[in-house]
């Protein structure tokens, strides 16, 4: 399943100037009774004006909790960002006050959440909710405030708008939900669309409905998005680059056509192989990534991916994988033999072990 679109190629991702965003060396923790949980340690990406940049991973690999970072939604004073940089158009919104950081916060920023059902407010009317956004964001009367989110719903696809405005969050169905949400998000025309697993518990076909939303905003709007999801199937036709994460961390980062095409993570081996793909013969059995993530609390000191790899060496066991340069300086995978000749899946463990031997 995959919403068609233009997609850049790699030689246009890499000429793409400039980022609109910068995350640098984030880590956000979150402290508890048991000790303290690195969701996110230490992960650094740019999203680029006018592109889609996908985030993907198993659930609690730490994407959603980079969101509420970049958002300044972390929930205080258990979860903590301890360090790290997030620039957007040059300025550190770590540095930012409370105030200002609202201010941005739906404005220039905005963040579609993964269940519409309680990001938006039961109580209200779903074109006053949308109407006090704009209103609070801009010096704009309740009548104008109103017309425009009406415009909004139509521009969503939401039939009989007028009607549907005044109407409440449970009058809808779940991808009617989310199209509020995707009106809501792009009401004050942000230059940067976070969307948190906008499909999850949507069937297939209104899946696609809501990605063919986003890249039809995007289109008329030139924002940026950061789609966050679990699903390299929704990624396909959608994502200009791709991040990887595991466990916290970022282990591979690529254009989307290389990161299909080529990649150099056995995790990214694991998910791709796990997602039923239009080039994947019919009968072909799908596979699944033995285990399970590792505890934040206290990861492994090497790479975290280790105790599930199929291709483990005692070099991934006792020294952590920078991430580096795979096939070309746009293309990072933090693993040891991501730079071997012929690493790709189905490599036996031996012939690994040679390989690695003969590099050293």
């Amino acid at each position: 399943m995959s919403a068609s679109r233009h997609q850049l190629t790699p030689e246009e991702v890499e000429a793409t100037a400039g980022a609109l965003l910068e995350v640098e060396d984030l880590k956000t923790v979150f402290h508890s009774e048991v000790g303290t949980v690195h969701a996110v340690d230490g992960v650094s990406f740019d999203v680029r004006p006018g592109e889609v940049l996908a985030v993907v991973g198993e659930s609690g690999c730490g994407k959603s909790v980079t969101a509420l970072s970049i958002m300044g939604l972390i929930p205080a004073p258990a979860g903590e960002i301890v360090s790290g940089r997030i620039n957007f158009r040059g300025s550190n919104l770590l540095h930012l006050h409370p105030e200002e950081r609202r201010a941005l916060r739906g404005d220039r920023i905005a963040m579609v959440f993964q269940d519409p059902l309680t990001a938006l407010n039961p109580v209200h009317r779903v074109g006053a909710q949308i109407a006090e956004l704009i209103q609070v964001h801009r010096d704009v009367n309740r009548k104008d405030a109103w017309k425009r989110a009406v415009e909004l719903l139509k521009l969503v696809g939401i039939p009989g708008a007028e009607e549907r405005a005044r109407q409440y969050p449970h009058h809808f169905s779940g991808g009617m939900r989310q199209r509020v949400m995707i009106a809501m998000a792009i009401a004050l025309d942000p230059d940067l669309l976070i969307a948190d697993e906008p499909t999850t518990a949507l069937d297939v076909t209104v899946q696609a409905q809501i990605l063919r939303v986003l890249l039809d905003v995007q289109d008329r709007f030139g924002m940026a998005i950061m789609l966050i999801t679990h699903d390299l199937g929704v990624v396909a036709g959608v994502a200009d680059r791709v991040v990887v994460m595991y466990a916290g961390q970022k282990i591979e980062e690529a254009d989307v056509h290389t990161l299909y095409g080529n990649p150099k993570h056995p995790y990214t081996w694991g998910l791709l192989g796990s997602t039923t793909r239009v080039d994947r013969p019919r009968l072909e059995q799908l596979t699944q990534i033995p285990g399970a993530p590792p505890s934040l609390l206290a990861p492994p000191p090497a790479c975290r991916f280790a105790p599930r790899c199929a291709y483990v060496q005692p070099l991934c066991r006792t020294e952590y994988p920078e991430l580096r340069p795979a096939t070309g300086p746009a293309h990072l995978a933090a693993c040891h033999f991501a730079q071997l000749d012929g690493w790709e899946p189905g490599l036996p463990a031996k012939e690994l072990a040679s390989r690695q031997e003969e590099a050293v």
